[in-house]
C-alpha cells in the first residue's frame, strides 16, 4: 500500500506541472487575438477612408 501512495504523490505532481504549461499558450492565444483584432481595426479604417476619399460629394 505504501507504493500506492507513492504513486499518487508522483502523478500529483505531474498534473501540477501540466497546469503550468497549460498557462502559457493561453497567454499566446491572447495575445495572437490581439494582434489580429489589431490588424482587424487597421484594415477596417483604411476601407473605409478608401470609401470616403471615393466618395462624391458633389451630387
Amino acid at each position: 500500500m505504501s507504493t500506492a501512495k507513492d504513486d499518487i504523490e508522483l502523478e500529483e505532481e505531474f498534473v501540477s506541472e501540466d497546469a503550468e504549461e497549460s498557462e502559457a499558450p493561453a497567454e499566446a492565444a491572447k495575445t495572437n487575438l490581439t494582434k489580429r483584432r489589431i490588424i482587424d481595426n487597421y484594415l477596417e479604417e483604411r476601407r473605409l477612408q478608401k470609401q470616403l476619399s471615393d466618395y462624391d460629394f458633389d451630387l
